[in-house]
């Protein structure tokens, strides 16, 4: 028998995992039995014009298509969208649920963001046209010099995150691992685990061959459903370049370089599986650090597998995953 919790905050579902592991159609079948609303939780579903590639769903998700490829679009923005949203959604009286791979985003949402300045167009404009005159690697040497800690999970190549932290840096003359150190910070609002019984998911093939076989087969759809052509239409526009957050995304990438000349078609695809692979592997070592996460493990038919399966729990083996999600939910009022 499942406890019924006593808790009368309003529930709040994060639904983690890596990519292709099937946290979409979990999701929506969550959202159609606990009549919730879904939150996007992914850096490349926000981009207008990138459909095939980030696997945009059918079914009705917020933050989808509100930024154009040429923007950026922040951890901060997300947690101040998805804190918007949250509350929105509990006032329509239906329940939260925030589905992704973006795990940058998530801790964002969950622990809280540092308090660090804004942007600001001054500075970024400097440091742009510092890198246009010395390069990037001149610019990773500043970094290093002020901020260590940071230059060492910034590669000299990833402009962007390198300009943001020689911008925090310029504007507070305090290093940016500093203002992760700081977390949230004294005014810095209510966590959701404050207003919300949060539950957290995560869903995984129990078998990483299992992992890579769906990345593989998702991207050959992906292709034949004519992903080169959506990313030639990105590339024919002439406002939008490789370096851009929109661009940088797996698959959209590998598939430049092809455009631009670098790699023929099969090299780039094999290149964009293999980026994809490493993406989940990253997705997978944050999670396996995720506190409080109840965990669905499923086979190759994407039937709940034995894998950390216990208790009364043990009688869905080789059931629709919904099943055991419904199980983990059950003590929520929902």
């Amino acid at each position: 028998m499942v406890t019924v919790a006593t808790d009368d905050k309003p529930t709040l579902i994060c639904l983690m995992g890596p990519t292709a592991s099937g946290k979409t159609d979990l999701a929506i079948a969550l959202a159609q039995a606990l009549d919730c609303e879904l939150v996007s939780v992914d850096s490349a579903l926000v981009y207008r014009g990138m459909d095939i590639g980030s696997a945009k769903p059918g079914y009705p998700h917020h933050l989808v298509d509100i930024r154009d490829p040429t923007e950026a679009y922040s951890a901060a923005e997300f947690v101040a969208d998805a804190t918007r949203l949250c509350d929105d959604i509990v006032s329509r009286g239906k329940t939260p649920l925030l589905v992704g791979g973006t795990m940058l985003y998530f801790k964002a949402f969950l622990e809280g963001i540092a308090r660090m300045p804004g942007a600001d167009p001054a500075i970024r404009e400097a440091i742009e046209r510092e890198a246009a005159a010395q390069g990037w690697p001149h610019l990773h040497a500043q970094l290093q010099a002020v901020d260590p800690e940071s230059a060492a999970r910034i590669h000299p190549n990833h402009s962007q995150r390198l300009a943001r932290a020689l911008e925090v840096y310029r504007a507070s003359g305090i290093p940016l691992s500093e203002w992760h150190r700081r977390g949230s910070g004294e005014g810095a609002g209510p966590l959701p685990a404050d207003r919300f019984r949060v539950v957290q998911l995560a869903i995984c093939p129990e078998e990483r061959a299992v992992l890579h076989e769906r990345i593989a087969l998702r991207l050959q759809i992906m292709m034949a459903d004519g992903f080169l052509e959506e990313v030639r239409a990105l590339y024919d526009r002439g406002d939008l370049h490789r370096d851009l957050p929109a661009i940088r995304a797996v698959g959209y990438r590998q598939l430049w370089q092809h455009l631009a000349g670098e790699v023929a078609v099969d090299e780039a695809v094999d290149n964009a599986v293999a980026a994809t692979r490493q993406l989940a592997k990253r997705q997978l070592t944050w999670l396996r650090k995720w506190a409080d996460l109840q965990w669905i493990f499923v086979d190759r038919a994407g039937k709940v597998s034995k894998k950390d399966l216990t208790g009364e729990n043990e009688s869905l083996l080789g059931k629709n995953p919904v099943k055991l999600a419904l199980n983990y939910l059950a003590a929520s009022p929902l």
